[in-house]
């Protein structure tokens, strides 16, 4: 049965998501029945911490035994404590579903035969946020993301994302920068939706072996007039609506993850992590987000966007303070970033800092002492189409992986002492 968009978007629409209460952080250990270790140092919990309870979830593996277990506290996600775990970080994805296959498996974690199968065993995947906008394949991205973080948690590793300003646009209804194709997967997810009778865990997983051939039909019915169809361009904007509208489906699954997450003694985010952000306590930055995407707008108490957070230049999705240039700054000025940035990372308990946001015209690289690493190298065709590059992390050791003419090449080796 095809899709109604506009009375699906009216019974969307009137559909109210209650909040979930502010849960006090979880614990869990996956491939492991490993006692849970000692709390966080007070200074990276929230004060009520006392009261926080634990959970235990064990996965079960053939190797179990040789796996050391991942620990993730916070919900979303904030601290993780992945001992041994090759960490991968990947930039800014703009909707590029290609790119984004490309960048996986020069990674060693995606499977080059189009199945879309792990193979990164217990590696940890970071992706510091901007999936939306700009592309066409938005909605396909994140399913293979979640595809693989179930697949990757059967082998000890793990997939984690965290968002970027584009989310946080979408979900506030800036609909600026979207592709008008990425409108067509919105109309053909929703349709898809109704295929699967709202069966949705089960549908979003499948979206990225299905996107493919709906995406091909859909081609195949579009005619020349088309791209200036005012009605169907207001389907696509109302399909959008419904699904990432704070509580609609998409933006439930956005809320899933966090705006910062520590694994080990590195922190990630989309812009920057500053000493305020801190001090205001970064899991309960998490927390508000991610309330804020699943509580329905329509509900008289639903809360504001987290200001802190997602709005303003200094917030943790949109400061650039540490993408510009050394060579565009003064000694006064190359002392002050330092400074905050040392003082950032103090606070946080990391080492470094990993973030995209800014594309890198010079690909992956390091500044100040290789404290921040920048990973956004404008990948996406909706951005500079540039070559895929990731960071890959071992122990207090950083390297730089590309493609080069299918080959991996390592580009800097950075050390932490």
């Amino acid at each position: 049965m095809r899709l109604n968009p506009k009375s699906q978007a009216s019974s969307n629409l009137r559909r109210i998501i209650a909040p979930p209460p502010p849960q006090p952080m979880t614990s869990f250990y996956l491939n492991s029945l490993l006692p849970l270790p000692p709390s966080h140092p007070q200074k990276l919990l929230e004060p009520s911490s006392s009261s926080s309870s634990s959970s235990l979830l064990s996965i079960s593996n053939s190797n179990e035994a040789a796996l050391k277990p991942i620990v993730i506290n916070g919900d979303p996600p904030t601290f993780v404590s992945a001992p041994s775990c090759r960490i991968i970080a990947v930039g800014d994805l703009h909707g590029d579903l290609s790119k984004t296959r490309d960048s996986l498996q020069i990674a060693g974690v995606l499977s080059s035969d189009g199945k879309d199968h792990w193979i990164g065993e217990d590696t940890v995947v970071v992706q510091v946020g901007d999936i939306l906008d700009r592309g066409e394949d938005e909605i396909a991205i994140l399913s293979l993301l979640r595809l693989l973080d179930e697949q990757a948690k059967a082998n000890g590793g793990a997939v984690f994302q965290v968002n970027g300003n584009h989310e946080t646009m979408n979900v506030e209804g800036d609909f600026r920068y979207v592709d008008t194709r990425a409108f067509d997967e919105c109309i053909d997810f929703l349709d898809y939706l109704e295929d699967y009778a709202q069966d949705w865990d089960k549908a979003f997983k499948n979206w990225i072996f299905e996107s493919r051939q709906w995406k091909e039909d859909r081609r195949n019915s579009q005619t020349y007039w088309d791209q200036w169809n005012i009605v169907k361009r207001q389907k696509g904007v109302i399909a959008r609506s419904v699904l990432f509208r704070p509580g609609g489906r998409l933006a439930c699954e956005l809320a899933r993850h966090g705006v910062v997450l520590r694994v080990n003694n590195w922190v990630f985010c989309h812009g920057g992590l500053l000493p305020h952000h801190v001090a205001y306590g970064v899991e309960r930055i998490n927390r508000e987000v991610s309330t804020w995407m699943k509580s329905s707008s329509d509900e008289e108490d639903s809360p504001e966007m987290p200001f802190i957070a997602t709005r303003g230049y200094d917030s943790v999705v949109w400061s650039r303070l540490y993408s510009r240039e050394t060579s565009d700054l003064n000694e006064y000025q190359i002392e002050q970033v330092s400074k905050i940035l040392r003082d950032s990372l103090e606070a946080v308990g990391a080492k470094a800092m990993v973030v995209g946001h800014t594309p890198q015209l010079s690909g992956v690289n390091c500044e100040y002492g290789c404290g921040i690493w920048r990973v956004d190298v404008g990948m996406s065709s909706g951005v500079l189409d540039s070559r895929p590059e990731v960071l890959e992390i071992r122990g207090d050791k950083a390297r730089v992986i590309r493609s080069n003419r299918d080959r991996l090449h390592e580009l800097q080796v950075a050390d932490y002492i």
